[in-house]
């Protein structure tokens, strides 16, 4: 099993009337409720918190992209990423990903992930998704039926480009280019493993097995849910040919950690709780709009990862119905362990993608659910696929000797 340590890095400051006062915290929330100089201390303490990820053990840390909201602060995350190629040495670091139809031209996307796999002597994680219409449609202006167009021409530029070792013309239906000559080209050979995040489209199924790319869902209704559309993607895996490798899925999930399961409600609960009632504030407008999911994706029923979950009076989220739902794992290690067997098991995913920063939870809480997964979780889960123990196609290809470099250059900077 791999396991990543991933941030959507939300602003912590929404106040309790945000979601009564305020139409979405996406596309139009107000910029005014952002404060800069407090975003300066809270963007660095989310790069500690990836920082102790890797120090505790993790496999890989990840951050993603999103645009003018208060739910996740990277409109660029290869920003983030560059820091922690700087700051970390072991961690693969995954950046799920750059939305590509929003680059123009994408051979931008090429040349920063380039450069991020060479800073990081070879631990990216190359993420492609299709975007939220949030992102790709309303703050970005693209057309919803042509974006699924558009980011295909694109993704074969970028691919394209890691390939050729010559300059070569590009002429597509949204993107000319005379010379395309990708420097510096990445170190991991021919690319780095590719990530497709999706969150409900069935063409996105397709891709992924035609291209051999690991399908990530990223949802918030829980791996209960979830399982239908996972079934879905492994029928289509199948039918493709292909072997069922769990490393070919992956899924995202909520996750806290306590001593006990009372612990775990105790001190989670309120952060929880501003996830989903306003992190999650979303406009179904913005969410949904004509054109953006296929028929096909319309007729499997496969559910929007952004639809509101019902609150009650006091709009909150009742803790118990938030876990028997699936919606988090949370509890006791032991408690945490038995879910999380359970989640990947029915899934049949080999990468889990843990949010143990929910919300407004303060640093000292992330620290310590993250602190009891690291030792009291992950370790029991590490074997549960043994006999696709040595499958590496969907994980970095690390520089050898890097860390024996950061050292001596280290040295170097102290004398």
């Amino acid at each position: 099993m791999k396991f990543t340590w991933f941030h959507l890095m939300p602003w912590p400051d929404l106040d309790e009337h945000f979601r009564t006062q305020n139409h979405s915290v996406w596309v139009d929330i107000p910029n005014t409720i952002y404060e800069p100089k407090r975003g300066h201390h809270v963007y660095h303490d989310y790069l500690d918190q990836l920082e102790y990820a890797e120090a505790l053990g993790f496999d890989a840390i990840a951050i993603n992209e999103h645009h003018q909201n208060g739910y996740g602060m990277m409109p660029s995350p290869n920003l983030m990423a560059a820091a922690l190629a700087r700051r970390t040495s072991k961690a693969a670091i995954g950046v799920i990903g750059n939305s590509l139809a929003l680059y123009n031209p994408p051979i931008r996307v090429a040349e920063e992930f380039a450069m991020l796999d060479v800073m990081s002597g070879g631990r990216l994680m190359a993420g492609f998704p299709v975007g939220t219409p949030m992102d790709t449609n309303f703050c970005y202006g693209q057309i919803p039926a042509l974006t699924r167009d558009k980011y295909l021409e694109a993704h074969d530029l970028v691919m394209k480009a890691w390939r050729e070792d010559e300059p070569f013309a590009f002429d597509g239906k949204y993107n000319q280019l005379r010379y395309v000559n990708c420097w510096p080209k990445p170190i991991q050979d021919p690319h780095p493993p590719v990530f497709i995040p999706g969150g409900g489209s069935i063409e996105t199924w397709d891709f992924c097995v035609e291209n051999d790319y690991n399908y990530s869902y990223l949802s918030f209704t829980g791996y209960l849910r979830g399982k239908a559309l996972l079934d879905g993607y492994w029928e289509r895996v199948a039918a493709g040919g292909k072997d069922e490798s769990p490393y070919r899925g992956a899924f995202a999930q909520i996750v806290c950690v306590g001593e006990t399961d009372e612990e775990a409600e105790k001190l989670y609960k309120e952060h929880v709780s501003y996830f989903f009632n306003r992190c999650l504030h979303v406009h179904m407008g913005f969410a949904d709009p004509p054109g953006y999911r296929t028929i096909n994706t319309i007729k499997e029923g496969a559910l929007n990862q952004y639809k509101p979950i019902t609150l009650d009076d006091l709009g909150e989220i009742p803790w118990k119905q938030l876990i028997d739902d699936g919606n988090i794992i949370a509890g006791s290690p032991a408690t945490v362990r038995e879910r999380m067997e359970d989640m990947i098991k029915s899934l049949h995913v080999g990468h889990v993608f843990l949010l143990l920063s929910i919300g407004n939870m303060p640093n000292e809480l992330v620290r310590h659910s993250s602190k009891l997964f690291a030792e009291k979780v992950m370790p029991e889960l590490r074997d549960v696929f043994p006999e696709w123990k040595g499958d590496q196609r969907w994980w970095p290809k690390m520089m050898e000797g890097r860390r024996a470099m950061e050292e001596e250059t280290s040295k170097a900077l102290v004398k």
